[in-house]
Parts: C-alpha cells; structure tokens; sequence
C-alpha cells in the first residue's frame, strides 16, 4: 500500500511539473523579433457592445510574418474590434490615438509600416504598407 502511495505521488508530481513547465514556455510577444514596443492605446468605453481596441505600437525593421503574430497575441472580444497600426522604431510615431473613422493623425499616415485588424467575427487582416497611395 505504501509503494502505491509512493508511485501515485510521484506520477501526481511529474503531471503538475509538466503542466507548470507548459505554461512557463508558452511563446508570446518577448519572443518575437522586431522588438515591439506598444506607445499608445484607445479603448471605447462601450461595456454592454462591442469593445473597440485600437493600438500604436513600434518594430524595428520589417518583420512582416511577426507583426501579424503580434496582433493574434493582443486581447479581442467576440464581436469586437481590435486595430494595430505599426510603425518604425527610428521614425515618428503617435502617442495619441483616436476612435472613429481616424485613428492615427493624418500626418503619421506616410510613416504606417502594417495595420493589423481582427474584426467582430474574428477575421483577420493584415494590411502591408496601407498608406503608400499618398506617399
């Protein structure tokens, strides 16, 4: 009887071990490369619709494919909408954001490397160079 206690507890250990050890592995934003640092963010204070997110944030380089795994790592509603503008590290960027139609000051626009959009039924879009036509 005392053997069986023995292994049960020792099999009850490895399984939280593990356990502890997937979480603590988990990948998330440190991960990527680009460095991305969040410098602004807007929340409508709708509680009872959908929740708007919209976020500035800055990458060094271009790191497309991790831009777009970024944005799956930001927090989304069901129903809601979450938006990320991306800039260069080295270039001007907005502090401020605005809800509406207009989220980023029409002179940052030239300088928009991405945005990142998951909408209300949890499509996403991720928009490369999205300003390039006023350039």
């Amino acid at each position: 009887m005392k053997n069986k206690k023995t292994y049960l507890t020792i099999v009850v250990l490895s399984i939280i071990s593990v356990m502890i050890w997937n979480v603590l592995n988990e990948p998330g934003i440190k991960d990527l490369k680009g460095n991305f640092k969040e410098v602004a963010y807007i929340r409508n204070e709708q509680n009872t619709g959908p929740v708007i997110r919209i976020y500035a944030v800055t990458v060094e380089g271009e790191p497309w494919k991790e831009m777009e795994q970024y944005g799956n790592y930001m927090p989304h509603n069901k129903y809601g909408n979450t938006r990320i503008f991306f800039f260069p590290a080295n270039k001007s960027h907005p502090s401020k954001l605005m809800l509406g139609d207009e989220n980023i000051p029409e002179t940052m626009e030239e300088n928009c490397l991405a945005i990142y959009e998951k909408d209300g039924m949890s499509q996403v879009n991720l928009r490369l160079n999205p300003y390039a036509k006023n350039r």
